[in-house]
């Protein structure tokens, strides 16, 4: 595998030099202690708009957001656990939500998750915050395990938008990847791939002191999938 400095020297000439390429890099940082104290029901919020963007245009998903809020009590996981089946029925028909079952129902069994997270750590974000970061690929299997419809890549972007240090396995940054050495299968998603990708990500770390979430950017401005 090549090394990451190279990948960056790339970036920085895609992008306009260095200069250029740490602007870009400074609009996005992890942020450990926020996630800690995250309360539950915006980390379930998170999760349910990140499982809602999956199959749908982001921006009517934002736009029908403060309906969400209401239809589903602010998220609050403690709520929703206990919540009859009367209450999910009637979310099936409302029309301030895109009515879709299964992802209706997804808020359900991720609401319990959370509580067993908040039960077994004291909250949800202490838990996200604390997993190892050289073992996302566990924390992923676990995301697609334990919660609901949150397998592939909306799993990598909920732990993105919750502030985790995390990667996030684009065309782009699979096509890097693989530019750098990295032995990936033509899908870049096998269980193999995973544990390659997540070698890759903790090597580059080492050798550069620089988060995952700047070290994907970069990987991303790196190369141009379709070319």
């Amino acid at each position: 595998m090549i090394s990451f400095e190279a990948i960056r020297q790339r970036a920085e000439e895609r992008k306009g030099g260095a200069a250029a390429l740490q602007a870009m890099l400074e609009k996005h940082r992890p942020d450990h202690e926020r996630l800690r104290a995250m309360p539950d029901d915006r980390i379930l919020a998170d999760m349910t708009r990140r499982i809602f963007y999956s199959g749908f245009v982001q921006k009517v998903i934002d736009a029908k957001w403060p309906g969400f809020e209401a239809a589903f009590s602010g998220f609050d996981p403690s709520m929703l656990n206990i919540a009859p089946d009367d209450y999910w029925h009637d979310l099936t028909s409302d029309e301030r939500i895109i009515r879709n079952g299964a992802k209706i129902m997804s808020v359900r069994v991720n609401a319990a998750f959370l509580r067993e997270l908040a039960r077994e750590y004291g909250s949800a974000g202490v838990f996200f915050a604390d997993w190892p970061r050289d073992d996302q690929i566990g924390l992923l299997d676990l995301l697609s395990k334990r919660g609901s419809r949150l397998g592939g890549m909306t799993g990598q972007y909920f732990l993105r938008g919750i502030g985790r240090d995390s990667f996030i396995g684009t065309m782009d940054v699979l096509a890097c990847l693989r530019f750098a050495g990295v032995p990936l299968s033509s899908s870049g998603t096998t269980k193999k791939d995973q544990q390659l990708i997540q070698q890759a990500f903790n090597e580059w770390a080492e050798e550069t002191g620089l988060s995952f979430v700047h070290l994907s950017r970069i990987c991303a401005y790196s190369i141009d999938s379709a070319h």
